[in-house]
């Protein structure tokens, strides 16, 4: 990912330790998506295919052009790692599901990538619950 990886200035202690967070948070995921021969985009996209979802959620949920959904999801579909089909209720839509194989990769993945679990198995069970208060706090109201 093209982000730096110190913020041009920070106004405290608290924010740089929050950059640091993202930017070894970044780095892992990219390290165990290359480890499945995956970019970071494609192993983010698997992961939101729980269920079939519509090439324009996953676009609007990832902040992202659909174009940039669709050369990910052909990516994947040459991989054999997801299936693209008509969408029932709009028929000028697309669904995209996980095949078998893709389900089974992103089970790999999900395994492979240890950050925040090793992060937050570090705090006692009462700091992991201030953390989980401050962090929603700092993301603020939805």
């Amino acid at each position: 990912m093209a982000v730096p990886n110190k913020p041009v200035t920070t106004s405290s202690e608290a924010e740089a330790a929050l950059f640091d967070m993202v930017d070894v948070y970044d780095r892992a995921y990219e390290v165990a998506a290359a480890e499945l021969s995956l970019s970071p985009a494609q192993a983010c996209v698997l992961g939101r295919l729980d269920e079939r979802r519509g090439m324009g959620a996953l676009a609007e949920e990832l902040g992202c052009d659909a174009s940039n959904i669709t050369q990910i999801v052909t990516r994947l579909e040459a991989l054999g790692l997801v299936t693209r089909e008509p969408d029932p209720r709009d028929r000028r839509g697309r669904l995209v599901a996980r095949t078998p194989r893709g389900d089974e990769l992103n089970d790999r993945f999900a395994a492979n990538f240890t950050f925040a679990r090793t992060a937050v198995a570090r705090l006692s069970p009462g700091e992991q619950d201030q953390l989980t208060a401050l962090l929603r706090k700092a993301l603020g109201p939805e």
